[in-house]
């Protein structure tokens, strides 16, 4: 091999090796764009198509409907986990993975707010609950006179300290004149749920329950309880800071202030404001 064709065969190897070094670099910038944009598509929230739903055991039986109404219009999931206000409350400031809180008062979703747990100026009235006196027993008619005659052994009520509709309870009693009465007869629930159980099972003769709860019982054996002896249960909704990027939260919430929902939820006995919605 004479020195020209060495230097032809060496001036050819190094534009080969040139080539490939800026193939190598090409290559190198293709998988550095291709990791960033995995990073800032990974740094987006995620369209999650389930919320969670943290509801007052008044509330549940419309929310059942809610949700298969909602459910059926967004192809989403709601998963609905009922307790007393104060019992989810606790619950939520423990670290519970709720995305939205539906509350028997406007106390705890405010409150929820101020300590940083829920989303700023999301709260929102979603119904006005109401009472009734309850008898499991059709043979004995339930009357405005049922509570003030006390031909009961047993009244049963909610934790007037964790259920709004307990406190409410108090408030009736109070306003009747009848709490030192009927204080040695209360039987009292975890939860407005379980008030309601009580007197299913016959561990109480009657009860002061959620309307909702017994709107399609006969209606001898249910007295509305006149809004003039309990303050009116606003009850309010707050997303929070668990569902915040979760848009199916929002849109749920989007969802039960709408007229839709709000049929919904008077069909349980309820007052919505739908003028506001």
């Amino acid at each position: 091999m004479t020195f020209i064709d060495a230097h032809i065969i060496g001036e050819s190897m190094k534009r080969i090796l040139k080539v490939f070094n800026q193939l190598n670099k090409a290559h190198w910038l293709i998988s550095l764009v291709i990791v960033s944009m995995c990073f800032a598509y990974a740094s987006l929230p995620v369209a999650a198509d389930t919320v969670h739903v943290a509801v007052a055991s008044n509330f549940l039986k419309p929310a059942q409907d809610i949700k298969i109404q909602f459910e059926r219009e967004t192809n989403h999931s709601v998963i609905l986990s009922a307790a007393s206000t104060g019992q989810l409350y606790n619950q939520i400031t423990q670290g519970a993975p709720f995305d939205v809180f539906l509350a028997a008062d406007q106390m705890r979703p405010l409150l929820l707010s101020q300590h940083g747990l829920a989303v700023k100026n999301s709260q929102y009235t979603y119904a006005y609950g109401k009472l009734a006196l309850y008898s499991a027993n059709s043979s004995s008619e339930i009357n405005a006179t049922s509570l003030t005659d006390i031909k009961y052994q047993r009244l049963a009520i909610a934790n007037p300290n964790t259920a709004p509709y307990g406190a409410a309870a108090i408030q009736v009693l109070k306003s009747l004149d009848l709490l030192s009465q009927t204080e040695p007869l209360l039987v009292r629930g975890a939860n407005i749920a379980q008030a309601y159980q009580f007197v299913e099972t016959g561990n109480a003769d009657v009860g002061l329950v959620a309307l909702a709860q017994v709107i399609n019982r006969p209606a001898t054996t249910i007295w509305r309880v006149p809004q003039t002896h309990y303050t009116p249960i606003a009850q309010d909704f707050v997303l929070l800071e668990h569902g915040r990027l979760n848009a199916t939260a929002s849109e749920f919430l989007h969802f039960l202030k709408s007229s839709k929902a709000g049929m919904l939820i008077k069909k349980y006995g309820y007052d919505v404001d739908l003028q506001a919605k």
